[in-house]
């Protein structure tokens, strides 16, 4: 069955975690020890109202396959791209890069110029190659472990 990229919607949070879970726990064991992938996931976050809106009211793009979610990004509306997963199974497959090319597209329609993000090591080495460029390097405590992380940024040129 192929997939496709839609705008979020409710239906979506629990799916859009479990992505975030299995990303992180096991899509991310190359880079980071697992107490590190502990400390910034231990556990399925819940689909509680919190988290929903958090997907719910970013510009959030969902890869889905059938009623699956495989993959989502979420551009916060100040322009930090603030989560982009996909699950390990669907990794390497163009699901990032659709994911991507919606999310850009959104903030473009938004009027948005400038692009952040804080990326994983992961997501550093995807977003360098969708011309985007590292700021700095920065170590971040999650539950008392050290987690290395990349500012990034992309300025956007208008659509003609």
């Amino acid at each position: 069955m192929t997939w496709a990229v839609r705008p979020y919607v409710a239906a979506d949070c629990a799916g859009c975690w479990h992505v975030f879970f299995d990303a992180v726990q096991t899509g991310a064991r190359h880079h980071y020890s697992q107490a590190q992938r502990d400390a910034w996931c231990a556990s399925v976050p819940a689909p509680t109202l919190e988290n929903c809106a958090r997907l719910g009211d970013a510009l959030t793009c969902v890869a889905h396959r059938g009623e699956t979610v495989i993959g989502f990004m979420t551009l916060e509306r100040n322009g930090h791209l603030d989560m982009a997963f996909v699950t390990p199974d669907d990794m390497g497959r163009g699901v990032a890069g659709a994911l991507h090319e919606s999310v850009l597209q959104s903030a473009r329609a938004h009027g948005l110029g400038h692009l952040t993000a804080d990326a994983s090591h992961l997501a550093r080495k995807f977003l360098a190659r969708h011309g985007w460029h590292e700021i700095e390097a920065e170590t971040v405590m999650r539950a008392g472990v050290p987690l290395e992380r990349f500012r990034m940024e992309l300025k956007l040129e208008p659509t003609q």
